[in-house]
């Protein structure tokens, strides 16, 4: 069966008090999981609260017992890996086992320029993600002393203390669809694939793409889940669902032609059943309305 998260976009205007409306209202309806990204700010040059991720992860770790949680995703570019296998092991700890770790090399210009974080150029940017990943795996799975001698970062016998509950740590989780070095990293690194807004068949494609290179690799295909990031819009009635795509300003066929779930109780749960049939086993739906909590609980009621 098809699980169902809710993921949102922690630069859009998050506080503490949305935050844990949000949170507890998630766990409360029955979700899978909460996820959310790791941003400074937005892209388009709006500016609004942004709170921070792994702080907001460690208050979620405290106060829900039930639902998995993660960050969509977080980056080297901004993050040192070190530091990132330390914050995740201890909140996975705190959790009791409920953190995927997700990664990424980074990608939005304005916040690295306004935030001073060198984002790099694409080569670079994606050798010095390739540094990183090797760095939070072995400290997180190995118990012995890590040396590692790269470009970007160095390790000179560090052992992270205390170990991991979970032995391995969190699960990995490796964004992105491209054929050359996302999906190599996800079978080098990842035990969850997620890709973003793709269509039922170009999903399906890749998903085949990820089978055959897992297995070329001595990995079982089922080691690796198969999740989606994908929009959502949707309206506890008709008006509520109208005003939305209004803001939008697209219709309900123009939404799904982008990969994006959208329309009636009856229409959304049509786009999921199709995505379910090509294999995606996890679905994280975009909910950009903070403050819309009846438009949740009517989704939750819609597909669950």
């Amino acid at each position: 069966m098809l699980e169902i998260a809710i993921m949102i976009e922690g630069q859009n205007g998050l506080t503490w008090s949305r935050w844990q409306n949000i949170v507890r209202l998630v766990e409360e309806l029955g979700f899978v999981g909460l996820y959310r990204s790791d941003h400074f700010t937005n892209s388009n040059g709006t500016d609004l609260e942004s709170l921070e991720l792994w702080t907001s992860l460690t208050w979620l770790a405290c106060n829900t017992s039930r639902i998995e949680f993660g960050p969509l995703v977080t980056p080297f570019s901004f993050r040192h890996p070190v530091f990132t296998a330390r914050m995740a092991s201890a909140v996975d700890d705190l959790s009791n086992g409920r953190l995927t770790l997700g990664l990424g090399a980074g990608w939005q210009e304005r916040e690295h320029q306004l935030f001073g974080f060198d984002l790099l150029d694409m080569k670079p940017r994606f050798e010095r993600f390739e540094e990183g990943m090797q760095v939070v795996t072995r400290l997180l799975q190995s118990d012995e002393p890590v040396i590692f001698d790269g470009h970007y970062y160095q390790l000179r016998g560090a052992t992270m203390l205390p170990r991991p509950q979970r032995k391995g740590g969190p699960r990995i989780l490796i964004g992105g669809d491209g054929e050359k070095k996302t999906l190599p990293a996800v079978v080098r690194y990842a035990t969850e694939w997620n890709c973003v807004m793709l269509l039922p068949e170009v999903f399906s494609q890749k998903n085949t793409l990820l089978t055959e290179m897992l297995s070329a690799a001595g990995r079982k295909p089922e080691a690796v889940r198969r999740s989606m990031m994908t929009g959502c819009v949707f309206g506890k009635d008709d008006a509520a669902l109208n005003e939305k795509l209004s803001a939008r300003k697209r219709t309900v066929d123009e939404l799904h032609a982008r990969g994006i779930v959208a329309g009636s109780s009856s229409q959304v749960k049509e786009q999921l059943a199709v995505l379910e049939a090509v294999g995606l086993q996890r679905i994280m739906l975009q909910w950009l309305e903070l403050d819309d909590l009846v438009g949740l609980e009517a989704l939750a009621k819609a597909v669950l």
